[in-house]
């Protein structure tokens, strides 16, 4: 395990960008990995590949590049240490970053699933504000941790070990979502042919 760490730690020191990237785009793809046969209790033959590898790039191309540009930016804004200084960068995270960031993170996926506006629309009146309270639940304090007491270069790797608990829940809420619309189109279907 210290080798694991010792190459880690090479690797994100020549690419950080590259590295949290990845980082945040395999552990994504993780958290997909434990809804579906941990959470869902999906069997092998059952499992959604196309669903896994969505969220993976989801995580690589669109949360890993604003989780770093949003830290980076947090630094300029506010420093790099002090107890008011982490609490500064809470507040914003939590007040602009998070409400913003959810929103648009369940509009892409319900869009990535195939869903039509109005199923978009309907996925964000009934989730939004239950995924923003959880938010609530779990980042403030994972966020003041990681702002007052970790080094810039590791807090979006800290970031990601407690977003594995976080992306399974966001996968399997993102997967209820579809479902809600599939039920939907198939009732609208079976109207349609009696």
């Amino acid at each position: 395990m210290a080798t694991f760490w010792r190459s880690y730690l090479h690797v994100l020191s020549k690419h950080p960008w590259k590295t949290q990237l990845a980082t945040t785009g395999v552990l994504c793809g993780a958290g997909d990995c434990i809804a579906q046969l941990i959470v869902e209790k999906k069997e092998l033959r059952h499992y959604d590949w196309i669903r896994c590898t969505r969220f993976t790039l989801v995580g690589f191309c669109v949360i890993g590049p604003a989780l770093r540009t949003w830290y980076l930016a947090l630094e300029r804004l506010f420093g790099t240490t002090g107890k008011s200084v982490a609490l500064k960068k809470v507040f914003f995270d939590q007040t602009i970053f998070a409400p913003i960031f959810l929103g648009n993170f369940i509009m892409l996926m319900s869009h990535l699933q195939g869903q039509k506006w109005p199923d978009i629309k309907n996925t964000m009146e009934k989730d939004y504000t239950s995924v923003l309270l959880t938010n609530y639940k779990i980042w403030p304090m994972t966020q003041v941790v990681n702002f007052y007491f970790v080094p810039f270069q590791h807090r979006i790797l800290v970031v990601n070990v407690v977003a594995l608990g976080w992306n399974t829940y966001l996968a399997w809420k993102a997967n209820k979502a579809l479902e809600r619309s599939l039920v939907k189109e198939n009732r609208k279907e079976q109207a349609k042919t009696v």
